[in-house]
């Protein structure tokens, strides 16, 4: 669907909305306009959702039938590590798996994303997912520069569990 056609649909939507249309039922008021003839979101459906960071985007394409599904956890994952390698250009190339190891664990895990800001590496020796091993591996450039992107650069909501 073309930009311009869903902006539009957006607009007058909200001009609907101000004017007491409902896209939900509130009370006993039954909603009252929908996106498309064969679409129904309920409530509980924009809740479960819960905050992964969607774009607005993304859940009008889903919305409208423009893509089939959201992006898994994995596949995220593996475009948020695209563009970090994209803009870091690690010269290291032997290096780059080690990388991603830390990156996803960084990205998926409270747990070492504690160990690692609190700079407690002792505890990565029993970790079952990242261990001193794997940190060890990552080049010390990559060992401050991983959590300085992810925080600055990556909603991690979206790979929460």
């Amino acid at each position: 669907m073309p930009e311009k056609e869903a902006t539009a649909r957006i607009k007058i939507n909200k001009l609907l909305e101000a004017a007491g249309w409902r896209f939900f039922p509130e009370g006993s008021a039954p909603a009252n306009i929908r996106l498309e003839p064969s679409v129904t979101i309920k409530s509980n459906d924009l809740a479960a959702l819960g905050d992964n960071c969607l774009t607005l985007r993304e859940i009008l394409e889903k919305v409208f039938g423009l893509i089939p599904r959201f992006k898994s956890r994995d596949e995220l994952l593996k475009k948020e590590f695209a563009k970090f390698v994209a803009d870091f250009k690690p010269e290291e190339a032997e290096a780059i798996p080690a990388i991603k190891t830390f990156f996803k664990a960084y990205v998926t895990s409270v747990q070492v994303r504690h160990i690692i800001e609190s700079k407690d590496f002792t505890v990565l020796a029993t970790h079952p997912m990242f261990s001193t091993r794997d940190f060890k591996a990552v080049p010390q450039k990559y060992r401050a520069l991983v959590p300085e992107y992810i925080k600055d650069c990556v909603c991690l909501n979206q790979f929460a569990a």
